[in-house]
């Protein structure tokens, strides 16, 4: 588990499918908490126009064994810039690959699309249930009105 990004120079991974997570060992394992990222800029590419969408990701886990290394996390993020896929693609797959990759007790995930074509696209997805006593805070992007 030596982090592969962490006090090293990295470069922006030109794909998500070339991006790698560093785990590292949880420092308390044996709590049930919640760890929060908050990604207001997040990017990729419309699969049909290629013109850039825009995001607000929140990414909610319970770790279990591990922790994501939040310098990895942001270049994964990152190498969705070149990427084109649908905004439900984009969202359900980071949780997925977060989700398979470092098997915490729980994850969720909501994205929250900027309009395109007039209509914003919000896309969640969740792991299962949340365990119990996880304390759940709101993930407090109001519905599009000028998000920001």
């Amino acid at each position: 588990m030596t982090p592969t990004h962490l006090g090293q120079t990295s470069k922006l991974p030109t794909s998500p499918e070339e991006a790698v997570l560093d785990y590292v060992p949880n420092p308390r394992p044996d709590r049930l908490y919640l760890v929060r990222f908050a990604v207001p800029e997040f990017t990729s590419l419309c699969p049909v126009t290629a013109q850039p969408d825009f995001a607000h990701l929140v990414i909610d886990y319970a770790p279990a064994a591990t922790i994501v290394e939040s310098k990895s996390l942001k270049l994964f993020l990152g190498s969705f810039r070149n990427h084109q896929a649908f905004h439900e693609d984009c969202t359900v797959g980071i949780g997925e690959r977060l989700f398979g990759e470092m098997q915490p007790k729980w994850l969720r995930i909501g994205g929250y699309w900027y309009p395109r074509g007039g209509i914003p696209i919000d896309v969640f997805w969740q792991s299962g249930a949340p365990p119990e006593g996880l304390w759940l805070p709101s993930q407090d992007v109001p519905g599009y009105r000028g998000r920001g």
